[in-house]
């Protein structure tokens, strides 16, 4: 099932500014929260310095600044996470999507590469990989999309077959060719697979209850769900 989405609740359920839950993700670990620290450290250092050597006073600007810089490490995964929800809010049209779990399996990624030293002295090379869960989810109409997350625990009650909502995003107005997609909402097991958690998961929710109640009366053509 397909049924495409207004402009507004496209704005609602990939919010502009970023929510609590694609805050934390940008937060990261506590080493991204030293390096966020360090750069509000380093700036604030500079604004003071550059007014003690060249006696500069811009008032409110001068001010402005310093606290931008000081309080980096707390806007930053803000910036991070609308910067990438506007990526998604440029396509001029959307859908709420309902298919089935046609498969499912677990791969390695590689995440990155560090150089140490063992004991002998010899350089190793130690890569940094990640189990991660795929997921190939279409409906009978022919279309399905993959999309990879890092496994969790709860993703052992995923099972083909099992009914999966998302939102899809296109340029074309009849949704003919869909160019990218959210993270994937299991109802069944109450389980998101995502890498990024790009939905506002209230108004998801509400749309999906909706057209859920809807469905039997709903003519078999293509609408848009409004309020």
């Amino acid at each position: 099932m397909l049924v495409p989405l207004t402009r507004q609740k496209f704005e609602q359920v990939i919010p502009l500014i970023a929510t609590g839950q694609q805050y934390k993700y940008y937060w990261g670990n506590f080493s991204n929260f030293l390096q966020r620290l360090l750069v509000s450290v380093v700036a604030v250092v500079v604004i003071l310095l550059v007014k003690a050597l060249f006696g500069l006073d811009f008032g409110p600007i001068l001010f402005f600044l310093g606290v931008l810089g000081a309080m980096f490490w707390l806007w930053y995964p803000v910036f991070q996470a609308s910067i990438r929800n506007a990526k998604c809010r440029r396509y001029k049209y959307c859908g709420f999507f309902r298919g089935r779990i046609l498969d499912w399996w677990i791969t390695d990624k590689l995440m990155g590469k560090q150089e140490t030293v063992n004991s002998k002295g010899e350089l190793v090379i130690v890569e940094n990989r990640e189990k991660r869960i795929n997921l190939e989810v279409g409906d009978d109409t022919g279309f399905s999309v993959e999309l990879d997350a890092p496994l969790k625990p709860f993703h052992k009650a995923i099972a083909r077959g099992q009914i999966a909502e998302m939102i899809v995003m296109s340029n074309r107005p009849d949704l003919s060719t869909i160019e990218d997609f959210s993270d994937v909402y299991i109802p069944s097991r109450d389980i998101w697979v995502n890498d990024y958690p790009y939905l506002r998961r209230d108004f998801f929710s509400e749309v999906s209850r909706r057209l859920r109640e809807g469905q039997n009366d709903r003519p078999r053509r293509r609408r848009k769900y409004e309020d």
